[in-house]
């Protein structure tokens, strides 16, 4: 008799001083062991790295015999924690694109952030002492789970692993200062530490047949400034994964976040964040991604 299949959230969480990969079921999260030896699996990260995905949704998954760690007392961490490349997609709503008044361009427009932005569930977002605009953009993201090169739209969902929610959140005095025949700064602007939040798990892309019909939004102290629809994208997600792996290799645990919909503080009028504030960055199927707000000391 096989095990009966799973509706997969996958987590990264700490668990007796150590992270490891859960599944997230109800208000719990579990112990992953796969193989004969029943083998605990230490990440998320190795799950996509050693192609394991269909394993675990598979027959020779298995949680612990145990109870489970209540979702309300584990301390979730990034769903993916050491990606290659942070690939960031610009003015990719057709909201956005009107608030701020920028023609969306032919092809996606690509930039990137670091390792050194990434943060989980629960993290500070940090706001720079050398910055007063720090705004926020919550984004659907796209999670690579089989290796490519030169895709083609018509294979692109062969090679994501799954979606999540993410916050691009954004230094608007350095991003938007212009650099002498250069223009815009964005990576000084998009990737200061402690500005990238991911979460709260990945959500497997069988769960999420359609990623183009989910409802976005996101609330600054409960108050909502963005709320949209991710049928509002310009490019979609095939577009973009495609459009990513042009002469570029993306390897498993790679990201992609694909833009924000209007309503950020640069564009609606909205104070900008500040120390004390809490931001709820939510998707439709996915989940809400919940940060506080510090000032860098």
């Amino acid at each position: 008799m096989t095990s009966p299949r799973f509706t997969v959230k996958l987590a990264n969480y700490e668990k007796d001083g150590f992270v490891r990969a859960g599944l997230v079921k109800g208000d719990q999260v579990f112990d992953i062991f796969v193989g004969s030896n029943k083998e605990n699996v230490p990440s998320v990260d190795q799950i996509l790295d050693g192609g394991l995905l269909d394993v675990v949704r598979g027959s020779e998954a298995a949680l612990t015999g145990g109870m489970g760690t209540p979702l309300s007392s584990a301390r979730l961490r990034s769903p993916v924690m050491y990606p290659e490349k942070i690939i960031m997609v610009g003015v990719n709503y057709w909201g956005h694109s009107k608030e701020e008044n920028i023609k969306p361009p032919e092809n996606p427009y690509l930039f990137t952030k670091f390792r050194n932005a990434l943060i989980g569930p629960g993290e500070p977002i940090i706001v720079p002492k050398v910055s007063q605009r720090v705004d926020w953009e919550v984004e659907l993201t796209v999670v690579i789970g089989k290796k490519g090169k030169d895709i083609s739209k018509n294979d692109a969902y062969a090679h994501v692993a799954g979606y999540t929610v993410s916050n691009d959140v954004s230094m608007r005095d350095f991003q938007k200062k212009a650099s002498v025949g250069l223009g815009l700064n964005w990576v000084k602007g998009k990737g200061m530490d402690g500005t990238f939040p991911l979460g709260p798990w990945l959500v497997t892309r069988d769960e999420i047949p359609d990623p183009h019909t989910l409802g976005i939004s996101l609330a600054v102290n409960g108050e909502q400034k963005q709320s949209s629809n991710t049928a509002d994208m310009i490019f979609k997600v095939d577009d973009l994964v495609s459009y990513a792996s042009i002469g570029t290799t993306l390897q498993p645990g790679d990201v992609i976040s694909t833009g924000t919909p209007g309503g950020v503080a640069e564009g609606s009028g909205s104070p900008f964040l500040k120390q004390g504030d809490v931001v709820e960055a939510r998707i439709d199927r996915i989940g809400t991604l919940r940060n506080p707000v510090e000032a860098e000391r």
